[in-house]
């Protein structure tokens, strides 16, 4: 680690629980993140500015004036572009080391399979549930932590789910993929500007906490934002033995 890495890194440093060796495993990790706007805008900031070696973010989107009110990555300047090139720029600005992979597609089953392989952490930070069922299968199948959010209006969520935790359920476990869960989007139902970034900034923790081996991440555990009242609840959840995702060996 250089001098000006050691400055940089130097309030992680103090950590007992990070110290030098963990900094050195977040600057040396992969983090895929699928989304790159609302939840998507401060993990791809915090983890940029943490130091996570490189940075691959998914999106098919363009930034547009409406999500101003909440994307943070984004600015009036880039209304138009790539979100993930937006994203990009936004993190260089922070901190230049990183090197930034945008890629400017949906995140089909096929693409997922090859970025999920490749990565340390996953962070779920999409919009729809096929989409958050074809990462949860692609986590399972290469054995990958994903971390997953989730915030509509007021309310928000987080989860941890590792399969290397013989314990820990997967996607489809807590939400099966047959359950036919209605769609709610932002564009239709609102959603408060700072519940984003908590929930965002949850994720962010959590992956960083799993690349650094700090603390006990939220492995099993689903925790619940109640944003009008600023309540937490936290739910234990457990691997379903007949989940079609999980539930069979792998």
């Amino acid at each position: 680690m250089t001098d000006e890495e050691l400055l940089r890194y130097s309030r992680h440093i103090l950590l007992d629980e990070i110290s030098v060796e963990g900094q050195e495993r977040i600057m040396g990790s992969r983090a895929l993140i699928i989304g790159a706007g609302g939840l998507g805008s401060p993990v791809a900031l915090f983890l940029g500015s943490a130091g996570v070696g490189h940075i691959t973010i998914v999106d098919n989107d363009t930034v547009d004036m409406t999500n101003l009110q909440r994307q943070i990555a984004h600015s009036m300047s880039r209304v138009g572009q790539p979100k993930v090139t937006s994203a990009q720029v936004a993190i260089a600005s922070l901190n230049p080391t990183v090197t930034v992979e945008p890629v400017l597609a949906r995140a089909d089953p096929t693409l997922l399979d090859l970025l999920v392989a490749k990565a340390d952490v996953v962070l779920d930070c999409c919009d729809n549930f096929a989409t958050r069922h074809s990462i949860n299968a692609a986590c399972v199948k290469h054995g990958k932590p994903l971390v997953s959010g989730a915030a509509i209006r007021f309310d928000g969520q987080v989860c941890v789910y590792d399969l290397r935790d013989t314990k820990s359920p997967c996607y489809a476990c807590v939400f099966p993929p047959d359950e036919g869960l209605t769609e709610t989007r932002c564009a239709t139902m609102g959603v408060f500007a700072p519940l984003v970034g908590i929930i965002g900034s949850m994720q962010a923790a959590e992956a960083l906490k799993l690349l650094s081996g700090a603390g006990r991440p939220l492995t099993g555990r689903l925790v619940m934002l109640d944003g009008r009242a600023m309540e937490f609840t936290e739910v234990r959840i457990g691997r379903q033995a007949g989940c079609p995702v999980c539930g069979a060996p792998h």
